[in-house]
């Protein structure tokens, strides 16, 4: 079987706020998407968190969103392509200079949210996405919705290798695309159910979505979010069900 990454989005705490259980789940992924300071994080909590990834041997990645710290990044926002692009490469700048620090390699970009969401269907707002991270480095991974063309294209088009991913989490429509979270039942936050879908995308290539029908998905890597109720206990039994399975969870090769 071919190697799978297992990531999630980390960061996102911010002055004494704290969301997630960061120390936990970093022992159970292979990638991390560290929150930027925009819809989540703040210079402390970036620092800290590029540090646990170090010392757990975690892949590190930027999560620009939109700049919506009381809505999470999970409200879009109606922004030029040019202004989103200014945006992303301003998080990704952030987030490096704790990697130098650090001595950790800054691996791949993830988007946030709303920001992600909107990209997987807009083509302008996924080649800006793509255009900040090439004009970075070429070397970083750009990760998106494993139904998303304008992502998948984006990235090509821009000289990035793209990451296809899914979610453990999240129910899906027909169309490949994530069930809103407005609605009811759209978090899996059991984890038994989470690890089987994670199986059946990673195993089977595709998942039951709402409707009942069947979406083929071909994912490299699954992500769990930090924030969803038993986080940690999803990612722990994700990452089992895919060993179990004979994957080797593993983060995705640079170029």
């Amino acid at each position: 079987m071919s190697d799978m990454d297992l990531n999630a989005d980390l960061g996102e705490s911010f002055g004494r706020w704290v969301l997630g259980d960061d120390e936990r789940l970093v022992e159970h992924i292979t990638s991390a998407n560290v929150a930027c300071g925009f819809h989540a994080g703040d210079y402390a909590v970036m620092e800290k968190t590029v540090a646990l990834c170090r010392d757990a041997g975690v892949a590190v990645g930027a999560q620009p969103g939109y700049p919506d710290l009381a809505g999470f990044g999970r409200r879009a926002m109606q922004l030029a392509p040019d202004e989103v692009e200014s945006m992303v490469r301003y998080q990704i700048g952030a987030l490096e200079a704790f990697c130098r620090a650090n001595g950790v390699e800054m691996q791949h970009v993830k988007p946030h949210g709303a920001l992600y969401n909107s990209a997987a269907a807009d083509p302008a707002l996924a080649a800006a996405i793509a255009r900040a991270t090439a004009k970075f480095s070429t070397d970083l991974l750009l990760f998106g919705l494993a139904s998303s063309v304008p992502m998948a294209e984006a990235a090509a088009d821009a000289g990035l290798r793209f990451v296809p991913e899914a979610f453990a989490d999240r129910r899906y429509l027909g169309d490949g695309s994530l069930q809103q979270r407005s609605v009811p039942g759209s978090v899996i936050s059991d984890p038994a159910q989470a690890a089987a879908q994670a199986r059946s995308i990673a195993v089977d290539g595709g998942v039951d979505a709402d409707d009942g029908t069947r979406v083929a998905i071909s994912a490299e890597s699954i992500c769990c979010h930090g924030d969803t109720p038993g986080a940690v206990e999803i990612a722990s039994a994700v990452r089992r069900s895919l060993e179990d399975a004979g994957m080797t969870v593993a983060a995705p090769e640079r170029p």
